[in-house]
């Protein structure tokens, strides 16, 4: 199990990325949370198996199909042991 601090930067907000990574997450058995950042970039903790967090990684890559990624800032962090995967608000 590995902890991913993920920022993802560019066209991320106000295009379903939040509810899209929720569902990526929840096929991929990744856990942690998601959230909108005053900069307009999203803020992802990720957690999960090598395989898990490699696909997750790919597809913040891409983000759903409105949104316009052009950069993903990816730092390892302390596993936290997240319960599920969260969207939240603030």
């Amino acid at each position: 199990m590995k902890h991913l601090n993920i920022t993802v930067f560019g066209k991320v907000q106000g295009v379903f990325f939040r509810a899209a990574t929720k569902a990526v997450a929840n096929q991929l058995k990744v856990t942690g949370f998601v959230k909108n950042l005053p900069d307009g970039s999203v803020y992802i903790e990720a957690e999960g198996d090598a395989f898990g967090l490699e696909n997750f990684l790919e597809w913040c890559h891409e983000g759903p199909e409105h949104a316009v990624v052009e950069k993903v800032e990816i730092n390892s962090g302390e596993l936290k042991n997240y319960n599920n995967f969260e969207i939240l608000k603030r």
